[in-house]
């Protein structure tokens, strides 16, 4: 019927002429034509789905009430990211008010320690080649790829105002028996070695295996003293210079493998300069004001 009404219609005859030669209304008619000159077909399209039974009244309420919904969740996030943070700043400054009095006699007596993540080629590594024009993808100018950035050690270090305490590699999973182990081989001999006092302190982060109930019996049973720790404090820790200092010379050292990624670290580390350890200590007073200044946050240590 549809197809009838096109031939009628292209043979010159209009709507009326067209509805009374069929016996359809003109409406529908009319429809079909405009079908077919819009689209040069009468067959059935493809429709998207189901007809929407939403007038566009509700639809502009309805996405309306999303936008509101979506600001009353983003000011919600925010308030509570903004409470999280008033809470590890309110521990920088308990922090900072328990220990600004201190005498420097106690920054001296306190061992400072940290794991860090060194990676086999550091991402600031920059390598260049010499070579001459067209030649760029010759295998001699192609420096290789390492899969999977080509490995990485942890380690745990210690260091006092007398310089660096020992360097200890990480092997496997870290939990609280590995940190124990990795304190009772290092931790006495490197307070022998610094010569600190037997009133000295131990510093360390609040990772839960630091503090969980076997590590926290076992300093008591080795009566190991530590410092009370604000959660996050990355800026009270001296030790975070250290490691900038550490990076930067074994990467200078291109270690292929990680073995001697390894060895290098070890290197280093000793013989990081006693001068350098110190002053970091004798400016952790102006450290901690900086932090207050800051209410908690990132400082220019």
């Amino acid at each position: 019927m549809k197809k009838k009404v096109i031939e009628i219609y292209q043979s010159g005859k209009g709507y009326k002429a067209i509805s009374k030669a069929l016996g359809l209304p003109r409406t529908t008619v009319r429809a079909i034509i405009y079908k077919w000159r819009k689209h040069g077909t009468v067959e059935n399209l493809p429709r998207s789905g189901r007809p929407t039974k939403i007038t566009p009244r509700v639809q502009r309420q309805l996405i309306q009430e999303k936008e509101t919904g979506q600001k009353w969740f983003a000011w919600l996030s925010s308030k509570t990211k903004t409470a999280a943070e008033q809470k590890e700043h309110k521990g920088s400054s308990q922090f900072f008010r328990k220990h600004l009095d201190d005498p420097q006699d106690f920054w001296e007596n306190t061992l400072w320690t940290d794991e860090t993540k060194i990676e086999l080629f550091g991402r600031s590594v920059s390598h260049y080649v010499w070579r001459k024009s067209n030649t760029v993808f010759q295998k001699k100018n192609i420096i290789p790829t390492v899969k999977y950035g080509g490995g990485s050690v942890m380690v745990w270090g210690c260091f006092a105002a007398s310089g660096p305490g020992r360097l200890a590699v990480i092997n496997g999973t870290k939990n609280s028996a590995v940190y124990q182990k990795i304190l009772k081989e290092n931790v006495r001999p490197s307070v022998c070695d610094l010569k600190l006092k037997r009133t000295w302190v131990l510093q360390q982060d609040n990772d839960p295996k630091h503090t969980n109930k076997s590590t926290s019996e076992w300093l008591k049973k080795n009566k190991m003293k530590t410092l009370e720790w604000p959660s996050q404090s990355p800026d009270l820790n001296p030790i975070e210079m250290l490691w900038h200092d550490l990076k930067k010379v074994v990467h200078a050292r291109k270690p292929s493998n990680v073995a001697e990624l390894q060895q290098f670290c070890k290197d280093e580390w000793a013989k990081i300069p006693p001068q350098r350890c110190n002053r970091l200590i004798a400016s952790y007073r102006k450290r901690l004001i900086a932090v207050v200044a800051a209410k908690g946050g990132p400082t220019s240590y």
